[in-house]
């Protein structure tokens, strides 16, 4: 049978065109993620409260997304190799994420820290892309 396709091999280090994948898309969920956790602070109002909180729970979700397709899509063996610290970083970042970080808790300081440990895989990120 007489094939109208020919296959080719290619290889990329990502799914799709470089450009697309940024740690600054967790970053921007984290802050708000953060921005919530003062909002429920500071008002006293339950219904603005149950709002807040199910946001700030959503936008913890999504930051867990953005670090799990870096994790998974963007890194590469070669990046864990050079940077083994890689694995247990995204780690700890989706666990301050996660139900017992800024998706559970009001804890401003669990913020901070989940916002610090993406700017160590946004470091490691940018580092990689300049490769």
């Amino acid at each position: 049978m007489l094939s109208l396709f020919r296959i080719t091999d290619v290889s990329a280090h990502c799914d799709l065109p470089c450009g697309v994948y940024d740690p600054a898309q967790a970053r921007i969920d984290a802050e708000s993620n953060k921005a919530n956790i003062a909002k429920v602070a500071d008002n006293d109002d339950p219904d603005f409260r149950t709002r807040a909180i199910l946001i700030k729970e959503q936008r913890a979700e999504l930051v867990k997304h953005h670090l799990w397709v870096l994790w998974t899509d963007y890194f590469k063996p070669p990046h864990f190799e050079k940077y083994p610290q890689l694995h247990t970083l995204v780690n700890e970042a989706t666990k301050l994420a996660g139900a017992s970080g800024t998706k559970g808790e009001l804890d401003a300081g669990k913020a901070d820290e989940l916002l610090a440990k993406i700017d160590e895989i946004a470091e490691i990120f940018w580092e990689t892309k300049k490769a």
